[in-house]
Order: structure tokens, then C-alpha cells, then sequence
């Protein structure tokens, strides 16, 4: 059993029952994942003991004619059946596989200190502005206080401006903000890395509100001069799972025949400064409270000498669209207010909408990671309910509660999008999942705020530098986008992430400096003090 699922019990053993029902299911999956092995004991035990009889190499020849001629005379079913299997097996084995991707490193920008912006700042930046009423400052200031964002998040210098300047809300200052989270994070990982930018045959950039024209990705190709045959992307208006729809469409790329041998960069991040709401619709005011300034650039390979180098394998990506529901492509949705104000509306659907994406992103999932043990517990529910319910027997139905499948047991580590403390909470609870599971999510939400696509490479820096990561450990990331969508992506560590490896490489981990100051305690409820804003 892994550290984490083990670490989460012993937290949930209130009255000894927990713990109790704890260890049986530990019993049980190592029963059923080693049943195959527990089987051929015997078998093993009977086929010594006979073998202790042979004396000399007559009765060898006679045992094996015997075995031989049973096999296929009188068990003629039990040899089709072995025929079959080993076919299948050879087959299987035989198949051309895609070749791998693994991650070489990945970094998350920082901005500088003149970019910190605590609650208060928020709140006299809003009220200096002279755009929002009484009703819809007091509820920016609620949603603070509830948010779980700390005192330490960042905003793009336009927003900071004092006294607030509308003029500076335009296009070059978008721009200068993009590009400061692009090339700052670039640089840094180009200056980790060592790889050359001639490498690079693959580019991915994704943003899903701000995208000019030239988009972002060309910008990333006149800076950093990449080559002329670079296959480049930008994706735009794909929320925050974006970026998990960026891996697995460098995944793809470097799958592909056409890219053999090369470096896939994908850039992950989202820019504020035009999309600051300054209307008083409490559904636009949401997002504008909650998101930050942020970005990250990954980089991916297909190279075989690079898996020495590399931190993860990518095992699996995951992805599924809600879209073609009315409800679900609405819940969350630009568009302008009764003022002309455009903003990002979400609607009070959009927990219900997510759940149900999630229940359909892990119905796909589950069979790819979860253990068999599990899915048998599944499988078994889901029979016993539909038998139930087949022979009219309603009340065994309302008692035997579906079967949520243990995703412990499937990862070590769980990086969830930290869109919100409500998702985080919604999504503790559905998975059953405990504190340290929980707390990369909810630290970067504290340090950070919503990053939007970004938001889950700073949980995977949260838990290197915490020298959580070791060789063979599963890392999940899930996160949700406007459409509906829900994505996936499951990552093997190849080797272990040491924290001071990652404080040596200056830029190369956002949290070395600070790490010992987390996890820290997040209220509920955190007082705001709204200070007048200057004359």
C-alpha cells in the first residue's frame, strides 16, 4: 500500500472502526492483486512433491508423456483454452506500442514583489475604480473572506495602478502582462533544462480568454527564433483544463511518426488585465475575485536516452466534453452584462454541471489505474444493485449505496485545479480524500489563487519541494474547463525529486524558499478591512 493511502487512514481513525475497516481492505487488496501468485503455491507444492518421486530420466519421459497426452486427449477444453491465452498474450506483446513522453522538467512563474496584492488592496483597488455599487463591493468582500486565497497572490501592475487608471486596462499592457508570464517561465526552464531552442519541434500554448493576434505561440516563435517546420498551437476559450488538453495534444504530436526524436514545449497560463470585470453581476464577480496571475511551461520528450534525465512518464491522458448539454456549455460564459461590461459568467449550475463531468472522466479513468481489486468491489456493487432493482426489491436497492472506488489505491500523490475552495471541498468529499491528499490543491490556492490551467503544475512544485515525490509514485491531475470539460493526467515518477536539487537551479521550483512556512492553516472565514480609497 502506498505512503499516502496509509497516511490518510491512520488520520481517519477515529474510534478504532475506521482503522479497523482500514486494514481489512488493506487485507483484501493484498489478496486479490496477489491472488494469481496465492493460486500456484499449490499447484507449485503438488507438482514438487510429484517430481520428488522421478528417479531416474525413464520415469521424467513417462511423467511428461503422461502430462502430455492428458492435456490433449482427455482435457482437450483446458488446452484450447491455454492455446488461446498464450495467442492473446503473444499478440498483446507483439503489438507496436507509441513510444513514450516523458517530462523533463517543468517551471512556474513567480512574479516580482510589486505584484503582490493582499485582500486589502483588492478591495480599495475596486472601490477607487467608482465602477461598483455598495451591494457589489460588500459582495467582492464576502467572497474574499470565504475564498481561501491568502495575503500573497498577484495581479498584473495595470490592476495595481493607484489611483486606478481605466486607460491602462488595453491591449500593449495584456500584452506586456502575457509575455512577462511566457518568456519568464520559458527562460527559466530553457536555463534548467540545457536544451536548445533548435530542439524544440513542438509548440503548445494555451489561454482561454486573452488571445491577440499574432497569437501567443507566434510570439514564443519570434522570441526564442524556433526553427521554420515548428508545429505550433495556440488554444483559446478552453477554460482552466486547458492545459491538460495541451499535454495530450503534444502527446499525440510526439506519438506521431513526423516528430521522432524532438522536444514538445507546452505553456500553460492566462492573462488578467483585459479581463477584469468592472460590471456589478454578482455571477461575473466571481472570477474576478478568485483569479491570479500565473503561468508555466512544461517540457516533453520522445526521446529514449532522455528517460535517465526525466522526471515522469506520462502514463495516460483522459479527456471528456459536456458540451453537447445545454446547462453544461453555459455554466460558465463570457459574454457582456446590461452595462456593456464583458465578464465571465458562472452560472449556479456549474458544481452540479462539474460533478457530473468528473463522474464521466473517472468512469473512463478508473479501468486504466485502478488496481483489480477495486474494480471487482465495483463491478460486484453495480451487479447487486441491478439485480436488486431487476426483481423489484427496492429497499435492497436504497441500502446497498453505490460503490465509490478507493482512487488512493490508484495514485500517491492527487493534484486537483484549484478553482475555488468549494470545488476542493466538493471534490474531498466525493473522492473521500484526506488532508495531505488535499493540501498541494489548497496551498496553491492560498499562495497563488485561481491560476486557471497553471494552477496544477504549481501543486506538482508544492509537492517536489516538499520531497514527497519518489521513483514509481503516480501523480493524478484533473481539471475542469468552460464547455463543460473535465481532463486527466496520470504521471509515473522515474526517479526521486530531491528539494535541494530543485533549490540549486535558480527559478526551477516557486516554493524552495518558503516551503518550510507551509502548509499553513486556512479559516473558514478570514477578516477583510476595507480602508477607504485615497482622494
Amino acid at each position: 500500500m502506498s505512503r499516502s493511502t496509509t497516511k490518510t487512514t491512520t488520520s481517519n481513525d477515529g474510534n478504532g472502526r475506521r482503522g479497523r475497516t482500514g486494514h481489512l481492505k488493506r487485507c483484501y487488496h493484498l489478496v486479490v492483486s496477489n491472488a494469481l501468485y496465492l493460486l500456484l503455491v499449490p499447484a507449485a507444492a503438488v507438482l514438487c512433491r510429484h517430481l520428488s518421486h522421478i528417479t531416474s530420466s525413464s520415469d521424467l519421459a513417462a511423467t511428461m508423456a503422461t502430462l502430455g497426452s492428458a492435456a490433449t486427449t482427455d482435457n482437450l477444453p483446458l488446452a484450447a483454452v491455454v492455446l488461446l491465452a498464450a495467442t492473446i498474450f503473444v499478440f498483446l506483446r507483439r503489438r507496436p506500442r507509441p513510444p513514450p513522453v516523458y517530462l523533463l522538467d517543468f517551471v512556474c512563474y513567480k512574479p516580482g514583489p510589486e505584484h503582490v496584492v493582499t485582500h486589502e488592496t483588492f478591495m480599495r483597488q475596486s472601490a477607487a475604480t467608482g465602477d461598483f455599487t455598495a451591494d457589489s463591493l460588500a459582495f467582492q468582500q464576502k467572497v474574499l473572506q470565504r475564498s481561501g486565497l491568502g495575503q500573497r497572490t498577484y495581479s498584473p501592475r495595470a490592476l495595481l495602478v493607484s489611483p486606478p487608471n481605466p486607460k491602462l486596462l488595453n491591449m500593449a499592457e495584456a500584452r506586456a502582462e502575457a509575455e512577462s508570464v511566457m518568456f519568464g517561465a520559458i527562460d527559466a526552464l530553457l536555463a534548467k533544462t540545457g536544451i536548445s531552442t533548435a530542439d524544440i519541434g513542438v509548440l503548445v500554448v494555451n489561454s482561454s480568454v486573452f488571445n491577440p493576434t499574432p497569437s501567443h505561440s507566434s510570439a514564443i516563435v519570434n522570441r526564442y527564433k524556433l526553427r521554420e517546420d515548428i508545429a505550433s498551437y495556440n488554444l483559446g476559450g478552453m477554460g482552466c483544463s486547458a492545459g491538460l488538453i495541451s499535454i495530450d495534444l503534444a502527446k499525440k504530436l510526439l506519438q506521431d511518426v513526423e516528430h521522432r526524436r524532438t522536444y514538445a514545449l507546452v505553456v500553460s497560463m492566462e492573462a488578467m488585465t483585459l479581463n477584469w470585470y468592472r460590471g456589478n453581476n454578482r455571477s461575473m464577480l466571481m472570477a474576478s475575485c478568485l483569479f491570479r496571475m500565473g503561468g508555466a511551461a512544461v517540457l516533453l520528450s520522445n526521446r529514449g536516452g532522455d528517460r535517465r534525465r526525466a522526471k515522469y512518464e506520462l502514463l495516460h491522458t483522459v479527456r471528456t466534453h459536456h458540451g453537447a448539454d445545454d446547462r453544461a456549455h453555459r455554466c460558465a460564459f463570457q459574454e457582456e452584462d446590461e452595462e456593456g461590461f464583458v465578464g465571465v459568467s458562472l452560472s449556479k449550475d456549474i458544481m452540479a454541471v462539474a460533478g457530473e463531468a468528473l463522474k464521466a472522466n473517472l468512469t473512463k479513468l478508473g479501468p486504466l489505474v485502478l488496481p483489480f481489486s477495486e474494480q471487482l468491489l465495483f463491478a460486484a456493487c453495480l451487479i447487486t444493485r441491478k439485480a436488486a432493482a431487476a426483481i423489484g426489491r427496492r429497499s435492497l436497492v436504497e441500502m446497498i449505496k453505490p460503490y465509490v472506488p478507493d482512487f488512493k489505491t490508484a495514485f500517491e500523490h492527487v493534484c486537483i485545479h484549484a478553482g475555488g475552495r468549494a470545488v476542493l471541498d466538493a471534490m474531498e468529499r466525493s473522492l473521500e480524500l484526506g488532508e495531505w491528499h488535499m493540501e498541494p490543491s489548497r496551498m496553491t490556492l492560498y499562495r497563488w489563487g485561481n491560476t486557471s490551467s497553471s494552477s496544477l503544475w504549481y501543486e506538482l512544485a508544492y509537492t517536489e519541494a516538499k520531497g514527497r515525490v519518489r521513483r514509481g509514485d503516480r501523480v493524478w491531475q484533473v481539471g475542469f474547463g468552460s464547455g463543460f470539460k473535465c481532463n486527466s493526467a496520470v504521471w509515473r515518477a522515474l526517479r526521486d525529486v530531491d528539494p535541494a536539487e530543485e533549490e540549486e537551479k535558480k527559478g526551477g521550483n516557486p516554493w524552495v524558499e518558503e516551503i518550510h512556512l507551509f502548509p499553513v492553516d486556512v479559516p473558514k472565514v478570514e477578516s477583510v478591512v476595507v480602508v477607504p480609497a485615497e482622494k
